[in-house]
């Protein structure tokens, strides 16, 4: 069967790759398409190919009005709440490539999720290698006291943390083991310097991110030991291509259960 997807932030970044991708599947079909920038336009003519016939619309509500099974959002932190709580009303599955949601945020959108009977998949990062990553730092920081994790991207990004940190700093608080780094309230100078918190007491997690230019995307994990240390870092290119995959793998998936599951690593295997 072929699953309708509506995307939303179609001329950004990665929702123009993404386009690409959907439209090269046998097994996808881009039904509309959202972009205020382009909107009223064909898609064709806006990713200069031929001209396709899917319309580019304005906002989430009028594009919601067009059957679709799928939304998927890669549009910006201040917008993704509120759209994914739309696309669940409206009865979509949803993938949310957007950063800038935390757990707390993705508690309230379960309870709506499971409420409305769909799905929603949310990942910081759905690059498969980004995922390997992660699941490698979650194994590790199981035998290692002592793990924080820088977050580096270009000058521009509005978020911080990422949502690739972010995402592995609560899988982190989850797994590890308690630190043995002097706590922060008992830290003299500038404390702000130790970073920022995600998670509680002696099993929270540090997260440090750095904004400027050259950079695109990376992520690292250090973790420490008496006399070693271990580093583990992905670093990503100038391009969105990867990160089409990844999103395209959880649209085809996010229909088979209800509720929130986050990470790429829930649907990778």
């Amino acid at each position: 069967m072929t699953i309708r997807i509506l995307l939303s932030g179609v001329t950004g970044w990665t929702g123009s790759a993404l386009a690409h991708g959907i439209l090269a599947a046998p097994d996808l079909e881009l039904a509309v398409a959202v972009s205020r920038s382009a909107a009223g336009r064909d898609l064709g003519e806006v990713l200069g190919v031929a001209p396709n016939g899917i319309p580019v619309v304005a906002t989430l509500a009028e594009a919601l009005a067009v059957p679709s099974d799928v939304v998927i959002d890669y549009t910006r932190p201040h917008l993704v709440k509120d759209h994914v709580f739309a696309a669940i009303d409206a009865g979509r599955h949803v993938v949310v490539g957007t950063s800038g949601l935390g757990a707390q945020d993705y508690d309230e959108i379960d309870a709506r999720a499971r409420e409305k009977a769909v799905g929603v998949h949310a990942a910081g990062n759905y690059s498969i290698t980004a995922t390997l990553m992660k699941r490698f730092t979650l194994e590790a920081a199981k035998y290692v006291d002592d793990v924080e994790v820088i977050d580096y991207a270009y000058q521009g990004k509005p978020d911080a943390p990422s949502g690739s940190g972010r995402e592995l700093a609560e899988a982190l608080s989850a797994v590890r083991r308690p630190a043995t780094s002097v706590p922060v309230d008992q830290v003299t100078g500038l404390r702000e310097c130790r970073g920022g918190a995600i998670g509680e007491g002696p099993r929270e997690v540090r997260i440090h991110s750095v904004r400027m230019p050259s950079f695109v995307f990376s992520i690292e994990s250090i973790l420490g030991a008496p006399d070693e240390r271990l580093q583990i870092r992905h670093d990503a290119g100038s391009s969105a291509r990867p990160y089409v995959a990844g999103t395209l793998l959880a649209a085809r998936k996010v229909s088979g259960w209800t509720g929130v599951k986050r990470g790429l690593d829930s649907v990778l295997d």
